[in-house]
């Protein structure tokens, strides 16, 4: 144990929060107004915004009380939790956390839970490699050092303030983004430039432009490596929740050995495109532009596209893959299992894409990569509801 400030003291989490356990096996019945699902927590927020009917959902969930914190133990590197201001129920994929007040205060227990200390450690004790999953009783027996309450509430004002603050700026953004992504898909579809003409899986694009499968402008596709990643190595794998915003980023890195030839024909170039072709329903089919430096491969649950870049974009194919557009017509390809979703590469292939000149491409990109300097993140993909919206 490290020497701790006076006051602090180590307890194990099950000492600081209960984990609530009340499951509704029927949702219609549970005699509430709302259902929280992960795609309804914001990261790095403890509002929650939106939210779902229960009549929309089935199977069991977790009932919820004001004040109760729900916390994602799914993909725990997505950092969501929100504190409930209602009665409800929560999916069954999260945990339900009540404070005990008498160790840490309620409204100091979830800025605890949102710090980098806790969520590094939720990480590493996840388990499981398609979805990491965190298991309560794990999670109970880890320590963590706490303040006196006094200090709590001094911390908390502190905290609070900060949040409040972030509130308002997180609005300002929200607004900016919706706007945003309704340009993005205006520029998608072409409107403004004349003429426009419907097709059933694509809906209005320019009268002007052909639609084109996604195979016809590509050069290749490939599934990536089965190989199990480890937390050292010598090559850096890129898995799912390395796409972020239609770019691959190095969050939680892991690593394989791998023959020379072996690397090669899974080594990432700058340009290629990934597409996350398994996973949950609300986030398969994200992908993102490799532009990364270094020596990365690809794990298998991951397309690697190659596109005819005189033709089409990389940048161009992930904003229309990550919008509606192309989103839909992805998950209208979706075979569905018990908690996953799949779409292969046959399929992504057959996906429609309205497709400009290249110069209109490039002038799209542009003004993307503007708005996202500013802070302005264009891809409406899942959507500020956690569904689809129309265009």
């Amino acid at each position: 144990m490290t020497n701790l400030r006076p006051g602090w003291k180590h307890w194990r989490f099950e000492q600081m929060a209960a984990s609530v356990n009340d499951r509704v096996d029927d949702p219609s019945l549970a005699g509430v107004e709302h259902y929280i699902g992960l795609e309804h927590l914001d990261s790095d927020s403890l509002k929650i915004r939106r939210w779902g009917s229960p009549e929309d959902v089935s199977a069991t969930k977790l009932l919820f009380q004001p004040g109760d914190i729900i916390f994602g133990r799914r993909r725990a590197y997505q950092r969501k939790l929100g504190v409930a201001g209602f009665r409800g129920i929560a999916s069954a994929h999260s945990l339900v956390l009540r404070a005990k007040p008498d160790v840490v205060l309620p409204e100091y227990l979830p800025f605890f839970m949102q710090s980098d200390l806790f969520m590094e450690l939720a990480q590493q004790i996840s388990v499981g490699s398609l979805s990491p999953t965190i298991n309560w009783k794990t999670l109970a027996r880890q320590e963590f050092a706490l303040p006196p309450l006094t200090e709590q509430q001094q911390i908390l004002r502190t905290l609070q303030a900060v949040e409040e603050a972030a509130d308002a700026c997180r609005d300002g953004l929200s607004g900016a983004r919706v706007l945003g992504s309704s340009v993005s898909v205006e520029k998608q579809r072409g409107r403004g430039l004349g003429d426009m003409k419907s097709h059933p899986a694509v809906g209005d694009f320019a009268a002007c432009w052909k639609l084109v499968p996604i195979r016809h402008l590509i050069h290749s596709s490939q599934y990536g490596l089965s190989t199990a990643p480890e937390s050292s190595g010598t090559y850096p794998i890129l898995r799912m929740m390395n796409i972020e915003d239609g770019w691959v980023v190095e969050n939680d890195l892991k690593y394989v050995e791998l023959h020379s030839t072996e690397y090669e024909r899974y080594r990432l170039s700058i340009g290629d495109v990934l597409f996350n072709r398994t996973n949950s329903i609300d986030l398969v089919g994200r992908t993102g532009v490799y532009g990364l430096d270094g020596a990365h491969v690809f794990a298998s649950y991951l397309v690697r596209l190659r596109v005819k870049t005189d033709v089409l974009l990389p940048e161009y194919l992930s904003a229309f893959l990550n919008g509606p557009v192309g989103r839909r017509q992805v998950l209208s390809f979706a075979t569905k299992g018990v908690s996953q979703a799949n779409v292969n590469a046959r399929n992504l292939g057959r996906v429609l894409c309205p497709l400009p000149p290249i110069e209109y491409q490039t002038r799209v990109v542009a003004l993307l990569s503007e708005l996202q300097s500013v802070g302005v993140v264009v891809v409406r993909w899942p959507s500020e509801s956690g569904r689809l919206t129309p265009d």
